[in-house]
C-alpha cells in the first residue's frame, strides 16, 4: 500500500484591519494576508492610494476594503474598527502599523515633530488598542500585532525621540500581553532598515544624509509581512510575543 501524506487542515480565514495600509509595510501586510485568503480592512489618509491597493487586491481574487484612517483620532480609529465589524461581521486581528520618523538631533529643536511622532507612533498605537479590545475581549480571542522597530532596542544620534516612542511601544505591547491571560494575542514586530516613505519625512539635513546611507541595505517590505503572517497564522495556543528582522548586512 502506498503511504499517503495527510492533508493539513484549512487555515481560518481571519479579518484583519492594517492602519498606515497606503504604502511600504502596511500595504505589502494587506497584500499577503489577503494573498492567505484573510479578509482585510485597509486604513490611512491616502485615499487614493488606498482605492488603488484596494482594487487590485480584489482584481486578484483577494477580499479587501478601505477607510480613510487618522490614528491620532481616538473617534475615527474607533470608527476604523466599526466599519470592519460591519463589513465582515468580526474582527480577528489589528496590525498597529501607521507611523512617522521625522528624525533629527535634539538640538535642532523640532518639537512639532517631537509631538508628531508621538502622536501618531505612540498614541496611535494606543487608539487602535482601545478600540479593538472591548471588540476582542467580548469575543473572547483576538490578535493585536504592533510594529516597532529595532530603535526600540537600542537607541542612535538623531533619533532618540523616534526611538523614545519605539521603546513606549515595546513597553505597550508586553503590557497588553501580560494583562490579557491568554485571551488576546500580542505580537511586536521590530524592522530593522525596511523599504518604505518613512524616511521622506526627514527635514534635518544630517539626519536626511545619514538616513540615505543607512538605507543601502533595506529589506524589502514583504519581508516584514511575512513576518506578520507567520505570527498570525499561529493556533490559538502559540502567541508570538517579539520578532525582530533585520537586514542579513547589518550588525546593528
Amino acid at each position: 500500500m502506498t503511504p499517503t501524506t495527510p492533508s493539513l487542515p484549512t487555515p481560518l480565514v481571519k479579518s484583519v484591519a492594517v492602519t498606515g495600509a497606503g504604502s511600504g509595510i502596511g500595504e505589502a501586510t494587506a497584500r499577503r494576508l489577503a494573498a492567505d485568503g484573510h479578509r482585510v480592512l485597509l486604513g490611512g489618509r491616502r485615499t487614493d492610494r488606498l482605492e488603488r491597493i484596494t482594487s487590485e487586491i480584489t482584481a486578484a481574487g483577494g477580499r479587501a476594503a478601505f477607510r480613510r484612517l487618522d490614528v491620532t483620532d481616538a473617534a475615527d480609529t474607533r470608527a476604523f474598527v466599526d466599519a470592519a465589524l460591519e463589513r465582515y461581521g468580526q474582527l480577528d486581528a489589528l496590525v498597529n502599523n501607521a507611523g512617522v520618523m521625522p528624525l533629527s538631533p535634539l538640538d535642532a529643536l523640532r518639537t512639532e515633530e517631537w509631538d508628531r511622532m508621538l502622536d501618531v507612533n505612540v498614541r496611535g498605537v494606543l487608539h487602535g488598542i482601545a478600540a479593538a479590545l472591548p471588540v476582542m475581549r467580548a469575543r473572547g480571542r483576538g490578535h493585536i500585532v504592533n510594529i516597532a522597530s529595532v530603535g526600540a532596542y537600542e537607541v542612535s544620534p538623531t533619533a532618540a525621540v523616534y526611538c523614545a516612542t519605539k521603546f513606549a511601544v515595546r513597553a505597550i505591547s508586553e503590557g497588553l500581553r501580560q494583562e490579557s491571560d491568554g485571551r488576546i494575542r500580542v505580537t511586536l514586530v521590530s524592522p530593522g532598515v525596511t523599504e518604505s516613505e518613512l524616511a521622506d519625512g526627514i527635514t534635518d539635513p544630517v539626519a536626511r544624509e545619514a538616513m540615505r546611507s543607512y538605507r543601502a541595505v533595506a529589506l524589502p517590505a514583504a519581508a516584514i509581512a511575512d513576518a506578520i503572517a507567520y505570527a498570525l497564522s499561529q493556533p490559538p495556543e502559540v502567541d508570538v510575543n517579539e520578532i525582530v528582522v533585520r537586514p542579513a548586512a547589518t550588525t546593528g
